[in-house]
């Protein structure tokens, strides 16, 4: 039944999507006390409270546009994107060292791997949706000609680790609550939150550099623009050190990277959870 849904919704126009999407972001905002309320505190403790109104309608269009985005015909769904600057990702492949592409939770993310597989062959990091319903939708949208699929256990990693050293890239999303307790508590907007270290321990293994991606939302369902911005231009820490460190520095990159469209970050994703075997959180005056 969803997927028939999502399949009759992708025959509609993007701007369509987009506007009943805004609707809808309104709607969940208005009913769900939870959603609001973590949305709320998200954006204000980032700094970026003045952009609320419009952050509420961009995380309604997110939901409305992935039937066009997982279930539109893949020519149609890419002419929607433009990518500005394919040369930063191209050097580095360049260099035959793999590239590690991070892809926060900002604007259209799932529209990026796509847009890099038809130009090389891309493996991501892929955890399976809690809601069994989503699993068909997300496995065929997101592995097709050139994007594989790596599970988020230690196979996954391995296959990461074997393309990297092919000298190919690989993706993941670095602000995901990882499970299982293999996470470390890294500053994220002057608050503790649990932080993978997979994309440092990649880099660290395999000298593939680092680069940030992300697909701005352009107004009036006119597209997306996809942007790749390398790791040291963001930030001047480094990922030398502890993991503590190098987690850290990933943090401080996106903060970056969102501050470029803050209205378009997914503020009601609950970052700052305490998954199950993880450690408790350090003390801090922002908790």
């Amino acid at each position: 039944m969803l997927i028939a849904l999502f399949r009759l919704l992708s025959f509609l126009p993007l701007p369509v999507l987009h506007g009943i999407g805004a609707s809808l972001g309104w709607l969940i905002y208005l009913l769900s006390p939870s959603y609001r309320l973590r949305l709320q505190h998200n954006i204000k403790l980032a700094g970026f409270q003045e952009y609320t109104r419009s952050a509420v309608s961009e995380a309604g269009k997110s939901i409305l546009e992935l039937p066009f985005i997982w279930c539109a015909d893949p020519t149609r769904v890419l002419k929607t994107a433009t990518i500005e600057n394919w040369e930063v990702a191209q050097r580095a492949l360049d260099a035959g060292q793999g590239v590690i592409f991070l892809t926060p939770h900002l604007g259209c993310f799932e529209i990026i791997a796509q847009s890099i597989a038809i130009r090389t062959p891309l493996t991501v990091l892929y955890r399976p949706p809690r809601k069994k319903a989503l699993q068909p939708l997300m496995e065929g949208a997101r592995s097709r000609d050139s994007l594989f699929l790596a599970p988020a256990n230690l196979t996954g990693v391995r296959q990461m680790l074997k393309a990297l050293k092919k000298g190919a890239p690989v993706g993941l999303l670095p602000d995901q609550v990882p499970q299982q307790g293999e996470g470390i508590w890294a500053d994220f907007f002057g608050r503790p939150a649990y932080t993978m270290t997979l994309s440092s321990k990649l880099h660290s293994m395999t000298g593939a550099p680092i680069i940030l991606t992300y697909a701005q939302r352009l107004p009036w369902g006119k597209g997306y623009v996809i942007r790749f911005v390398p790791f040291d231009a963001l930030t001047t820490q480094t990922l030398d050190g502890t993991p503590e460190h190098q987690a850290t520095a990933i943090n401080l990159a996106m903060e970056k990277l969102i501050s470029f469209c803050p209205d378009q970050y997914f503020w009601s994703y609950n970052r700052y959870k305490k998954p199950a075997n993880a450690v408790t959180a350090p003390t801090n005056n922002n908790n």
